[in-house]
């Protein structure tokens, strides 16, 4: 894995990108890209330090590993005009609904396809990066492909039938915080804290909570009730959202993901 190279540069590719140089796991100069819009290209390159390539042919004649971070319905497309080029390489795909099992249909045994699900959380190095249980790289490869995607965040491995809710919770689960932070901030407010404070402690609230659960194991319910007192302001809290149905709207809202059409 000598050259790597990203076909679409839009912001979870530039976080890619630059998790990766900023780590030192690989070097700007062995980064390549390819977009449409070539004068944001050029943008881009001068930020981030990757050589941008005019055309598709360019970016993977240039390469060894081909990050395909395109738009899901570009691919097909991107597929027709440098499908053959691909045939000996590596290709690693990050976009939606693009799995090893659909690649499969395009592709040999000689092109080498791993889908990762990642999240906008790698944009602040706090990712959660889903590799397919189910590929084709060479072991060594895929070590170091695993190890490249570490630096934007947690690497986890799922058999494909888990892929599609996997990638729902950590995926789709981003706006639902959105959606908590943005509703206790609104509540903060409507007692008379200023907009932005009340951002920062909720979304900081958020962070401490998430890092306590991940650093100490502990059982949400069990960190929930060290923090309730008996007849306390926060079982009442508590209450409130149970009588909401907080957990059958949690449930649902993915139950919504799933059975989408």
């Amino acid at each position: 894995m000598d050259k790597l190279g990203f076909i679409g540069m839009g912001n979870m590719a530039q976080a890619l990108c630059a998790g990766f140089v900023n780590s030192g796991k690989v070097a700007a100069g062995d980064v390549y890209a390819y977009a449409p819009h070539y004068d944001k290209l050029l943008g881009n390159a001068e930020k981030y330090g990757f050589t941008p390539c005019r055309s598709l042919s360019e970016l993977v004649d240039a390469v060894d590993t081909v990050i395909m971070a395109c738009k899901p319905y570009q691919i097909n497309d991107v597929l027709v005009e440098i499908g053959e080029k691909l045939h000996g390489k590596a290709l690693v795909s990050v976009a939606a609904g693009w799995d090893f099992k659909k690649y499969s249909e395009y592709f040999d045994s000689s092109v080498r396809v791993q889908f990762v699900m990642p999240n906008t959380p790698a944009m602040v190095y706090e990712g959660v990066m889903l590799f397919e249980a189910q590929n084709s790289l060479e072991e060594e490869e895929r070590a170091q492909i695993k190890d490249l995607f570490a630096a934007v965040g947690t690497v986890e491995e799922l058999p494909s039938n888990l892929m599609g809710i996997g990638g729902a919770v950590t995926g789709c689960g981003p706006a639902f915080v959105d959606l908590f932070i943005e509703g206790y901030a609104d509540a903060a407010v409507k007692y008379g804290v200023p907009r932005q404070t009340a951002y920062r402690l909720i979304s900081q609230m958020i962070l401490g909570s998430a890092k306590l659960q991940l650093e100490t194991g502990e059982h949400p319910g069990v960190l929930k009730d060290n923090v309730c007192s008996p007849s306390g302001t926060t079982i009442c809290g508590v209450a409130s959202l149970e009588e909401s149905g907080i957990r059958s709207a949690c449930i649902k809202s993915i139950d919504a993901i799933m059975n989408k059409k």
